[in-house]
């Protein structure tokens, strides 16, 4: 098998598939509605409360953490739809397993939410 040459064009056209991916997502997967408003929500009260540069470091890497999850486990649940129609234990377990990916990330996102902004809103109505 020839190993296929580099091309600018077909790297290109990656990344039409990848924002096809992104329309599926927010089209088809109402979750992904409710992590993108916390998102732009998180987003605001950075630019509200001023957060440092390295707070919007974490911000940005949980928010893609999260999102990213999600489209992992739309890919998974996608997929197990797809190869078992019916129900089953094991399809059971990996949709339950993708959702609780997205649970634990959605998680350390409020942790991190949390650690950055409460100190602030404190602040606020302390000082």
């Amino acid at each position: 098998m020839e190993k296929e040459r580099f091309s600018i064009r077909k790297r290109i056209k990656s990344f039409t598939y990848a924002f096809a991916g992104l329309r599926v997502l927010f089209r088809e997967e109402h979750n992904s509605w409710i992590h993108a408003t916390a998102a732009i929500c998180v987003i605001v009260a950075g630019f509200l409360f001023r957060i440092a540069p390295y707070e919007w470091i974490a911000v940005a890497i949980v928010i893609g953490m999260v999102l990213s999850s999600e489209i992992l486990n739309s890919s998974l649940e996608r997929t197990a739809d797809f190869v078992k129609a019916e129900r089953d234990d094991r399809k059971r377990d990996i949709k339950d397993l993708g959702a609780a990916a997205v649970l634990v990330s959605a998680i350390a996102a409020a942790i991190v939410g949390l650690i950055i902004f409460l100190p602030k809103i404190i602040s606020l109505f302390f000082n």
